[in-house]
């Protein structure tokens, strides 16, 4: 598990960088954008202390100016919400987007420190050029036998944008669906976003104790 959260945080962190060049990506192809700022984002983030002590206001920081532009975290959160998304109201829609969106940077933030030597190796994409969602295979490698690190994107008018990934064979949307469809069947919609910021405010807390 504690590989899972490694990896994941570091997808978040590449999802950043690499849609921090909006002029090329809508004409960059996918994978192509993914391979050529991957090696820039381990550098970055080995080299920001801040980052690898696991600082939670320099990583959401991070994430509202490089992830939330650029990623369809509308698509990801109501893909992992499932049926029930459509029968929230907007407010309750935007609270969940938020409760989500911390949720996820507070679970791994801790885990960015423990970036080393590791390097990222790409696989050939298949996919035609009327294609409008691919998915982009890559293996990390420096940390025992090549792990497996996967993004879905979607073609949009503004360019590739990620909407889920996928950590040792474990696609993240599926994951919290299975667990968010629970707490709505038990508690309701309100109830799930009760839940989440629940765990947030618990995980703030332990983030504060750590440091």
């Amino acid at each position: 598990m504690k590989r899972r959260s490694w990896l994941a945080a570091l997808m978040m962190s590449t999802a950043a960088a690499t849609f921090s060049v909006p002029v090329l990506a809508n004409d960059e192809a996918p994978d192509a954008m993914v391979k050529r700022v991957s090696t820039e984002v381990l550098s970055a983030i080995k080299a920001d202390p801040a980052i690898q002590a696991g600082d939670v206001n320099r990583i959401m920081a991070l994430v509202d100016a490089k992830i939330m532009p650029n990623v369809n975290f509308s698509r990801m959160t109501s893909s992992a919400v499932g049926r029930y998304w459509r029968q929230a109201t907007p407010e309750q829609q935007k609270r969940l987007q938020d409760e989500f969106k911390t949720l996820l940077v507070r679970t791994y933030s801790g885990a960015l420190g423990e970036v080393k030597d590791q390097t990222l190796s790409f696989r050939p994409m298949r996919s035609k050029p009327e294609d409008t969602e691919v998915v982009v295979r890559s293996e990390v490698r420096g940390m025992g036998d090549p792990i497996q690190l996967d993004y879905r994107l979607e073609k949009t008018s503004s360019g590739w944008k990620i909407y889920d990934l996928n950590v040792l064979g474990v696609w993240l949307v599926e994951t919290y669906r299975t667990q968010f469809a629970q707490e709505i069947s038990a508690k309701g919609v309100d109830g799930l976003i009760a839940s989440l910021a629940q765990r947030n405010k618990s995980n703030a807390g332990s983030t504060a104790k750590a440091s």
